[in-house]
């Protein structure tokens, strides 16, 4: 459910075979991708590229209904967090829908990752820079 012209030919893959409630996720450099599922390593060095910028693109490209956090980001990230939370307000406000917010712990977190289509790995280092995008759908 592309919407946007992301440069990324794999993560544009991903995203045009994307259905109602399948998920994607983007991760820092530490998230282990489980066995089975995509791959996307975008990672160059340590902080290249930042988890939000990525997100940005991805959000530029994906509907979304929900987004699953570590619940941990609250307290060991909080301003990742009060960005994420901006973004997903100006998302809402674009879409003119709500999209849900869920924390997990981030051991229920990780195994979530494995229901998803692909991980996007990144670069970013910061404490549990992770999300989950569960793709909506646009009328």
């Amino acid at each position: 459910m592309k919407k946007g012209n992301l440069l990324n030919s794999e993560i544009s893959y991903v995203i045009g075979k994307m259905g109602h409630t399948d998920s994607l996720t983007i991760g820092d450099c530490g998230l282990p991708v489980p066995e089975g599922v995509q791959r996307i390593d975008l990672a160059v060095v340590k902080g290249l590229p930042e988890f939000i910028p990525v997100l940005s693109a991805v959000l530029d490209e994906l509907f979304i209904e929900k987004v699953i956090l570590a619940k941990e980001i609250v307290h060991s990230n909080p301003e990742l967090n009060n960005k994420i939370t901006e973004i997903i307000k100006a998302a809402e406000k674009e879409e003119s829908r709500a999209i849900e917010v869920e924390y997990v712990a981030h051991e229920e977190f990780k195994k979530r990752t494995a229901g998803t289509k692909a991980v996007i790995r990144t670069g970013e280092y910061k404490a549990f820079a992770n999300i989950i995008l569960v793709s909506g759908v646009t009328f």
